[in-house]
């Protein structure tokens, strides 16, 4: 099985949403570079990455 791990990224942050709420935000941290090498340290060879600013405004702001 190959697991993915996955960075959902808005204002610069890394976030999740309470059932997909944009104002419902948990901030995990304020620097994603470091959370992808988190992932990379612990052995994932791929990352999912979620623009949420270009998901709910229709332009990406974060890749």
């Amino acid at each position: 099985m190959l697991l993915i791990p996955a960075i959902d990224l808005k204002n610069g942050r890394c976030v999740r949403l309470l059932q997909g709420e944009a104002a419902a935000e948990t901030v995990y941290s304020d620097d994603p570079a470091a959370m992808a090498r988190s992932f990379e340290d612990a052995g994932a060879k791929r990352l999912h990455l979620v623009d949420l600013d270009g998901a709910f405004k229709g332009k990406g702001a974060n890749l």
